[in-house]
C-alpha cells in the first residue's frame, strides 16, 4: 500500500473540515499530519480546523509546500487565481480536487507539468465515515495516486473510479443528495408533529427510517420497487401515503432536482446540452 504522507487542504469550507475530521477519525492521519489555508475571515472554520489540533495558515504555499497530497477545496470561481499562485510550488505534488465543475484539463494547464491530479467527489456524509465519494485520473496521475486516493476516500465511507463525463451527475446525485435526504427528513418529522408526535422522537424515527431503507436498497441486491411493495398492503396506510406522494409530484420533483443540479454543474464548467 502507497504511503500517503502529509495532507493539505487549499480551503476550510465544509468538506475540506468533513474529510479532515472523517481521516482522523478513520485514523488515517494525525493531526500533525494535516494542515489547511483559511481565509482569516473565515473564523468559524479556523476554530473547527483548531479544535482538531489541525494547523493553520492564512497563505496557500506553506500548504503546499509542506504536502504530499493536496486537496483543492476552495470554492470554484477561486480555483484559477489559487492555482495560479501556488503554480511554481507544484511541481512533484498529488492534487486531488473537489472543485465542482473545474475540469482536469483545466487543472492540469493551470500547475506544473510534473503535477499530478485527480478529481474527487466526496460528499459530507464522510465527517460520519458514510461518505460517497467517485474519483477521475488525470493525465499524469499514477496506479500510485489512484491507490491513494481510494485508500483516503475509503476510510471515510465508499469510493469508485468513473468517467469525468460523469462527474456533473454525480455532483448532482450523492454531491448534493445529502442535501434532498435533509429536506425528506425534515419533511417526514414535520408531518409526524403534525399528527402529535413529539419533534425530537420525529427526528429520531425518520433519520433511522432512511439510514434504513438505504442499507436495503444498498445491501439487499432487490429493485428498490420491490422493497416498495414489499412495505405496500393493499388499501393499506402506505397505499394511501403513496398516492399521496404520486399525486404531490414527488418522483417528479426529485429527479428534476437532479436535473437542474447537474445543469448548474454545466454552466460553471462551461458546458452546453
Amino acid at each position: 500500500m502507497s504511503a500517503i504522507g502529509k495532507i493539505g487542504f487549499l480551503g476550510g469550507g465544509n468538506m475540506a473540515k468533513a474529510l479532515a475530521k472523517g481521516f482522523l477519525a478513520a485514523g488515517l492521519a494525525k493531526p500533525n499530519t494535516l494542515i489547511a489555508s483559511v481565509h482569516p475571515a473565515d473564523k468559524l472554520s479556523l476554530q473547527s480546523f483548531q479544535s482538531l489540533g489541525v494547523e493553520t495558515v492564512v497563505n496557500n504555499a506553506p500548504v503546499v509546500q509542506q504536502s504530499d497530497v493536496v486537496f483543492v477545496s476552495v470554492k470554484p470561481q477561486v480555483v484559477p487565481s489559487v492555482l495560479s499562485e501556488i503554480q511554481p510550488l507544484s511541481s512533484g505534488k498529488l492534487f486531488l480536487s473537489v472543485a465542482m465543475g473545474i475540469t482536469l484539463s483545466s487543472i492540469e494547464s493551470s500547475l506544473s507539468p510534473q503535477a499530478r491530479v485527480i478529481r474527487v467527489m466526496p460528499n459530507l456524509p464522510a465527517v460520519v465515515c458514510s461518505g460517497c465519494s467517485v474519483f477521475v485520473r488525470g493525465s499524469k496521475a499514477t496506479d500510485a495516486d489512484a491507490e491513494i486516493t481510494q485508500k483516503l476516500l475509503q476510510s471515510v465511507g465508499t469510493c469508485e473510479p468513473v468517467d469525468e463525463s460523469q462527474l456533473d451527475v454525480v455532483t448532482a446525485l450523492s454531491g448534493s443528495g445529502p442535501a434532498y435526504v435533509f429536506v425528506m427528513i425534515e419533511a417526514l418529522a414535520d408531518g409526524a408533529v403534525h399528527m402529535g408526535m413529539p419533534r425530537d422522537l420525529a427526528y429520531r424515527l425518520a433519520s433511522q427510517t432512511v439510514l434504513g431503507a438505504g442499507h436495503m436498497v444498498r445491501d439487499s441486491g432487490m429493485h428498490p420497487g420491490q422493497l416498495k411493495d414489499g412495505v405496500t398492503s393493499p388499501a393499506g396506510s402506505t397505499a394511501a401515503a403513496l398516492r399521496q406522494l404520486e399525486l404531490s409530484g414527488f418522483r417528479a420533483a426529485v429527479s428534476g432536482a437532479v436535473e437542474q443540479a447537474t445543469l448548474r454543474c454545466q454552466q460553471i464548467s462551461g458546458k452546453t446540452t
